[in-house]
Order: structure tokens, then sequence, then C-alpha cells
């Protein structure tokens, strides 16, 4: 998958990010429309980091991983000002 941010940085999560972070970002593209607040966002990524794939442990960011997930969180904000 192509993943491009607001920013126009584009990643392949198939080169760009390991199997768990792959993982965990599949979690947060869902909370990124359901979350009630960036909190909310913010803790659910912790806890899919802290919990890994299939309870498999921590899950180091990448570099790639760390600015997808910023450009998530801008777009969580962006949503939540928006209702």
């Amino acid at each position: 998958m192509i993943i491009k941010t607001q920013g126009g940085q584009r990643f392949d999560t198939s080169h760009d990010l390991t199997a768990g972070e792959r993982h965990v970002l599949q979690k947060l593209f869902l909370w990124e429309s359901m979350a009630s607040s960036l909190q909310e966002f913010r803790e659910k990524k912790r806890t899919a980091l802290s919990t890994g794939w299939n309870n498999s442990g921590p899950v180091v960011q990448s570099e790639a991983l760390k600015k997808i997930i910023l450009d998530l969180e801008a777009k969580v904000a962006l949503r939540l000002k928006r209702s």
C-alpha cells in the first residue's frame, strides 16, 4: 500500500514498514475515524505500539511510521475541529 501524507511524502508500506508496524498502522487507520479526541487516538497508538502484533511485544517505530502517525494525528485533529 502506498501512503501519501498531507505534506506530500510517500511511503510504500511493504518496503518502508515492518510487519509489526503495518499491523499497528491498520489499527490506527480505524481509530483515525473513530477517536473522539486526539488524546484517545494517542492512547490507542501507545497501546498498539506496546502490545504489538498478537501480543508479540513492543513495536519500535521507524522514522517512516513516525511520520505517518503524525499525519494521522493531524487528520484526527482536523476532523474533530470540523465537527
